[in-house]
């Protein structure tokens, strides 16, 4: 069997839909803490704890089921998709601990060796030790890292800090959810899943400048959720609406051909069944283009507000990392509580 076959769903598509998560969490009460600046009530990409008025200490946990079939790329797709939601934050990540979950009976050591390998070649890569970590027998392959970062408690990104008239910026382009379908029916190119690769090991550190960037508003990576996924966190937590342009959303030419010929996930329906109320679309969009933006991203890009006076120093500094894709894709408005996708 492959690696895949072994999981329902692969990557990020295996989180819990949205509405379902707010059901789940609707009666977990918060403790209170002063110094919790950010905690799970915000749906914000970490934890954020003040230690003093120069740090606070930025936590996550991420981990899923596999993506590929490949053991060491699977490790390092889920690493580099863990260590996104500390650059998220703006934080440097400090130190790792591996999450492990294995069919022990099904699944050769040498293959799991392989999978945690994957997952430290990317600590190694970005300089961060793996301290530890747990493990348990599973019957699907679970594997991914909690990340431990810092922050000035002053400089923390959030995903609700976004304001009328801030540009909005993804970092990636979206498809990978679809593709990730298509390598499971045996559809993808060796091209196309060459590009898959290079998209879901690409670190977003360009996070970590944004802390220095008082003009930066809202920052969250796009994963599970989708796009509009995403995008409704920041309107809800800003209070404000967005408005995007389609034509400018970065799509990955071949998750676009995958969804016309009904590739996709059943987590891009679960997404939009959890928000299309907050979202209108224009006159002849079809399905196809809107599973595009529902599609689950793993280890997806980075999702910016920031004020329209730095949009082009945002869009340079992604492109120095080497997100050429990354691109302007509509702005924020002031009617709250909606998404409106134009032509």
């Amino acid at each position: 069997m492959k690696l895949t076959e072994y999981a329902h769903g692969g990557g990020c598509g295996c989180k819990i839909a949205p509405d379902l998560l707010k059901k789940i969490l609707a009666d977990l009460q918060p403790i209170s803490d002063i110094n919790l600046l950010v905690g799970f009530d915000q749906s914000d990409d970490a934890a954020v704890y003040k230690i003093n008025d120069e740090t606070a200490i930025v936590a996550t946990t991420d981990f899923f089921t596999p993506v590929v079939d490949d053991p060491f790329t699977f490790g390092q797709i889920a690493a580099t998709n863990a260590f996104s939601d500390v650059y998220a934050m703006g934080a440097i990540p400090l130190f790792a601990l591996s999450i492990v979950g294995m069919p022990i009976d099904k699944l050769s050591p040498e293959i799991i060796s392989s999978i945690l390998q994957g997952g430290r070649s990317v600590c190694a890569a970005v300089g961060v030790p793996i301290a530890g970590g747990h493990s348990i027998d599973s019957p699907e392959p679970i594997y991914g890292l909690v990340v431990i970062g810092k922050v000035d408690p002053a400089k923390v990104k959030r995903n609700s800090g976004a304001k009328e008239g801030d540009s909005i910026i993804l970092g990636k382009p979206l498809g990978i959810g679809i593709l990730s379908a298509a390598l499971k029916k045996n559809l993808l190119t060796e091209d196309v899943y060459r590009e898959m690769v290079f998209l879901t090991t690409q670190m977003n550190k360009t996070g970590a400048s944004f802390a220095e960037m008082p003009l930066v508003h809202a920052v969250t990576d796009v994963t599970g959720f989708g796009l509009l996924g995403h995008l409704k966190e920041i309107i809800v937590g800003s209070a404000v609406g967005a408005e995007v342009s389609f034509a400018s959303i970065p799509l990955l030419e071949a998750a676009r051909h995958f969804s016309r010929e009904g590739v996709v996930t059943g987590a891009s329906a679960r997404n939009w069944s959890s928000y299309s109320d907050y979202v209108r679309y224009f006159d002849g969009m079809d399905t196809c283009d809107l599973n595009l933006l529902t599609d689950p991203q793993t280890s997806g890009g980075l999702l910016v507000t920031c004020a329209a006076s730095i949009e082009d120093e945002v869009l340079t500094m992604f492109r120095q990392d080497g997100f050429s894709s990354a691109a302007r894709i509509g702005r924020v408005i002031a009617e709250p509580l909606c998404i409106e996708v134009l032509p």
